[in-house]
C-alpha cells in the first residue's frame, strides 16, 4: 500500500511539473527597423548578401568584417554609402552571434545578392507593424498590438507567416 501511495504521488508530481510549464514565445516587431521585411514576428539577425554584413536586431547594430575583424557599428561603412536599405534583399536569421558563421551564410545566399522585391516594413499595411517606430501608419504600440489580437486588418494580408530561409 506505501509503495501504491509514492508511486501516486510521484505521478500527480509528474503531472503538476508538465503542466506548468510554459511555452514562451518571443516577438519583437516592434525593434524591427522599417527596412526589414514583412512576415516575421520575431527576428535575431538580417544578412544582407549584397553587403555581406549583418543587422542585429536586439542591439540595433551592423555587423561586417573589416581589415581582420568583426566590427559593430549604427550605421554600415562609408564602402557601401550607396547600398538601399529598402531594395537589398534580407535573409533573417534567428540564431545566437549569426556572424560566426559568415563563411557558410555568404555560400548560402550568394543566390540573393542583387535579389530585389522584398517588402519592406514601411511599407506594408500589416497592423503587425504599426508600432514600428517611424511606420506611416504608426501607433502606439497598445492599440497596434488590440487590432492585431483582434484580427482587424486594414491591409491585403500579403505576406504573412514567412519563415526562415
Amino acid at each position: 500500500m506505501k509503495r501504491l501511495f509514492i508511486t501516486l504521488l510521484v505521478a500527480i508530481g509528474l503531472i503538476s511539473l508538465r503542466s506548468s510549464a510554459q511555452v514562451s514565445i518571443n516577438v519583437n516587431i516592434g525593434s524591427q527597423p522599417l527596412w526589414g521585411p514583412v512576415g516575421y514576428d520575431h527576428v535575431d539577425y538580417y544578412y544582407l548578401p549584397d553587403v555581406e554584413s549583418y543587422y542585429s536586431v536586439p542591439k540595433r547594430q551592423f555587423i561586417y568584417f573589416d581589415n581582420g575583424r568583426w566590427n559593430f557599428s549604427a550605421s554600415l561603412p562609408s564602402r557601401y554609402s550607396g547600398y538601399d536599405l529598402y531594395n537589398g534583399y534580407k535573409v533573417v536569421i534567428n540564431s545566437r552571434d549569426a556572424y560566426h558563421n559568415f563563411d557558410n551564410d555568404r555560400v548560402r545566399y550568394a543566390k540573393y545578392k542583387k535579389v530585389k522585391g522584398q517588402k519592406a516594413i514601411k511599407y506594408s499595411d500589416d497592423p503587425r507593424y504599426y508600432e514600428v517606430k517611424g511606420h506611416p501608419h504608426g501607433m502606439p504600440p497598445g492599440q497596434a498590438k488590440k487590432m492585431h489580437s483582434k484580427g482587424i486588418s486594414k491591409g491585403h494580408g500579403g505576406e504573412k507567416g514567412k519563415g526562415k530561409h
